[in-house]
């Protein structure tokens, strides 16, 4: 009796946390977007292509890495009004499902902490499909992600009623990201 064994088609990257970044967009006073984002992403991906099921994301944000264009506000927003990065400096993605939903197309659910608080949320992420070779001989590829956060969820309810009705700030967080990866040798 043959036991057949069959390769693995996973491939394992590194995040290159210059070419990446996390962005999100949250209503303020009921009547616009403030935008902002972090460029501190690290972590590591196993991709595979045949049994997606297989892969696995662990990513990491650096919360000192905000920013929103205003040095008060990202002050505001770093502190303990907020996500208080004194004592919760990065936020973190451990993957637990990842589901195909077409050509380079999958729903990834996993455990997002933030603020210490730790909750499931799922992804729509796209894959760039290829790999490119940089000038350095290493292979490259990339994904962008976007999902919904809530911001009460993490235990961020610091807001202020508005005289016409509603509140400054909405509670859902429109999160987007764009990495590139880096294939390990």
């Amino acid at each position: 009796m043959s036991t057949a064994t069959t390769a693995s088609t996973a491939v394992a990257y590194t995040i290159d946390s210059a070419h990446s970044s996390v962005g999100f967009k949250i209503r303020h006073f009921m009547i616009a977007y403030v935008r902002g984002g972090f460029s501190g992403v690290t972590g590591d991906v196993v991709f595979d292509p045949v049994n997606p099921e297989n892969t696995k994301i662990n990513a990491s944000i650096d919360v000192n890495t905000l920013h929103t264009h205003d040095p008060k506000r990202d002050a505001h927003v770093k502190g303990a009004d907020f996500l208080d990065a004194e004592k919760n400096p990065a936020m973190t993605f451990v993957s637990r499902k990842v589901v195909s939903t077409g050509k380079n197309q999958w729903k990834v659910t996993g455990d997002f902490t933030m603020r210490g608080v730790t909750n499931e949320v799922t992804l729509d992420v796209e894959s760039a499909g290829v790999e490119s070779k940089d000038p350095w001989g290493n292979l490259r590829t990339g994904a962008s992600a976007e999902g919904v956060l809530k911001r009460a969820d993490y235990g961020l309810t610091f807001n202020a009623p508005l005289e016409t009705g509603g509140f400054m700030l909405g509670d859902d967080v429109h999160v987007h990201m764009d990495i590139e990866l880096v294939k390990k040798a």
